[in-house]
């Protein structure tokens, strides 16, 4: 016999689809993707699924094994990845989440890929090899002979895990090999040498502190050549089929993201190939480095987004002291807040995809915007999702800090965006030396600010104060953090009065521009419109 009866416990979250997301679509159509939105709903559904979801549950609960030899005890430097991982990646190679874009000729394709990215989130650790073939391609061009060799096989949507000899695969995922022990995101404190051989190759011989996705076919990495820090393309395997002499040491062991593997590689006279010019090498990557902003910023939203339906999702079926939490005020409070802050981070997402796409099909004035906005993004945006996550835990109360919830794994995911590529300092530094030494970049921000001048008396006082902290150039790095914080705000909330809902740009401008808002989430003022946040973040399961 039974104890008692199981009641009061939420179903789970499963049978929905996630392009089920307002803002989100709303940003697609606007940034010129709205061709996409029948297969973004069709892989929404396919994440929102169970399948998807214990395949998530699977690669983080079996992560990543690192096999240095085989058997016989020869050097093999291999990565094992449970079952789960490849479906995962097939899926989102297949749905050309990775470098597909860059041979798509179709206004928008940047933003389509964008949406199907945010959309596809049943683990975010594959998450790391796609965006980072994503973000490849650009770097690569600065090679004409190698991106005509390699970048057909990049943008494929055929996944074909295994080392082999790149030319002979169907399809080929990179990766990215930067910093070192000793300069971390001081790249150019790299001690890992390039010596140049007859036939144009270059032998590496150097230590990497933390190389992203060891498995995948190509590394960009950084090493100093005769003439100075340099750009270099390293394959895992050689065209003859040797594997090249990249020495897995270990795997690290990492707060989250542990279905994806990262590891310590070392450089023993690795083959590899120039990309760009010697001494060139921070210039050639950071088109790599801007496009992984772009991805940090794109998974920031979307993490935010998956906590805020959750969250609303138990507070819609849980009751508590004789009513369901959803319609208690105080869960409203914060069920609303931070579905606002949802929502702000994609619908800045959704404008520096546009901005990518347009800037990649030449515009410059969007390639001003990008610059300056990229890194305003990946800064505010990445550095609000940890107490997101913890918050949007909370709203479950003890079954939020059970594994089996999945909030756990969100919230340590959380923080990995704001450090990778460049932690907040870094960031906020960047937005500085832009102003500083771009000046086309403040103009093409002011410019998309001003487009919503005068429709909110909130907005027009924020972007005051904004321009006043960008006057005063006392202790301007000490103030970077204080000033990036205003640019990000001041531009969410233009995009906001611009496109957004209208209770939550009430909302918004009330708490995040005029300040009635406290330390916490669920602050926000009275007399808003929770209703109407809280139905946006509502998952419709079936």
């Amino acid at each position: 016999m039974t104890t008692h009866e199981v009641v009061n416990q939420v179903p789970p979250l499963v049978g929905h689809d996630t392009a089920d997301d307002p803002a989100l679509l709303e940003g697609v159509a606007r940034e010129g993707a709205g061709w996409a939105v029948a297969e973004l709903h069709d892989l929404g559904r396919l994440a929102g699924g169970e399948q998807a979801a214990e395949h998530g549950r699977l690669a983080n609960e079996h992560p990543p094994v690192l096999r240095t030899h085989d058997r016989y005890g020869h050097r093999v430097d291999e990565v094992e990845f449970h079952p789960s991982w490849h479906e995962l990646m097939r899926t989102a190679v297949g749905h050309g989440l990775h470098a597909a874009p860059w041979a798509d000729g179709r206004p928008g394709a940047h933003v389509a890929r964008a949406a199907r990215f945010h959309v596809w989130r049943p683990d975010a650790g594959h998450g790391c090899p796609i965006s980072m073939t994503y973000a490849a391609v650009p770097a690569l061009r600065h090679s004409p002979e190698l991106a005509a060799r390699y970048e057909p096989l990049l943008t494929t949507t055929e996944y074909d895990f295994g080392l082999r000899p790149p030319q002979t695969k169907r399809g080929l995922l990179a990766g990215m090999s930067m910093t070192e022990k000793q300069g971390g995101s001081d790249v150019r404190a790299n001690t890992t040498t390039a010596r140049p051989e007859p036939d144009g190759s270059y032998r590496l011989v150097g230590h990497k502190w933390f190389t992203s996705a060891p498995m995948c076919d190509l590394f960009l990495t950084l090493a100093q050549a005769p003439g100075g820090l340099t750009c270099f393309l390293v394959p895992r395997v050689l065209p003859d089929g040797a594997r090249n002499p990249m020495r897995l040491m270990r795997l690290k062991d990492k707060l989250g993201n542990r279905s994806n593997a990262s590891a310590e590689v070392e450089y023993e006279h690795a083959v590899a190939w120039r990309v760009g010019d010697e001494g060139r090498g921070v210039r050639t990557i950071i088109d790599m480095v801007n496009l992984t902003r772009l991805d940090c910023v794109i998974g920031a939203a979307a993490g935010m987004r998956q906590g805020v339906t959750t969250a609303v999702h138990h507070a819609t079926h849980r009751r508590a002291f004789g009513r369901y939490l959803v319609d208690q005020p105080l869960m409203r409070n914060v069920l609303a807040d931070l579905a606002v802050e949802s929502e702000a981070a994609t619908v800045l997402m959704t404008r520096l995809a546009g901005a990518t796409d347009r800037s990649a099909r030449g515009d410059d004035g969007e390639t001003a915007f990008k610059r300056l906005a990229l890194a305003v993004g990946k800064y505010w945006v990445c550095k609000r999702w940890p107490g997101h996550a913890a918050e949007a835990l909370e709203c479950l109360g003890g079954n939020g800090y059970v594994e089996e919830s999945g909030m756990p794994r969100l919230f340590r995911e959380s923080p990995l965006n704001s450090i990778w590529e460049g932690s907040g300092n870094v960031a906020a530094l960047d937005v500085l030396r832009a102003l500083t030494r771009e000046p086309q970049v403040l103009a093409a921000y002011e410019a998309e600010v001003a487009a919503a001048a005068g429709a909110d008396a909130r907005l027009d006082a924020a972007v005051r104060r904004v321009r006043d902290e960008l006057a005063d150039h006392t202790d301007l790095e000490l103030r970077a953090r204080r000033v990036v914080e205003r640019l990000a705000l001041v531009l969410q909330g233009a995009l906001l009065v611009r496109h957004g809902h209208p209770a939550v740009t009430d909302a918004f401008c009330a708490s995040r521009l005029a300040g009635d808002h406290g330390q916490a989430y669920g602050t926000l003022p009275g007399g808003l419109d929770l209703a109407a946040i809280i139905d946006r973040a509502t998952p419709k399961i079936g």
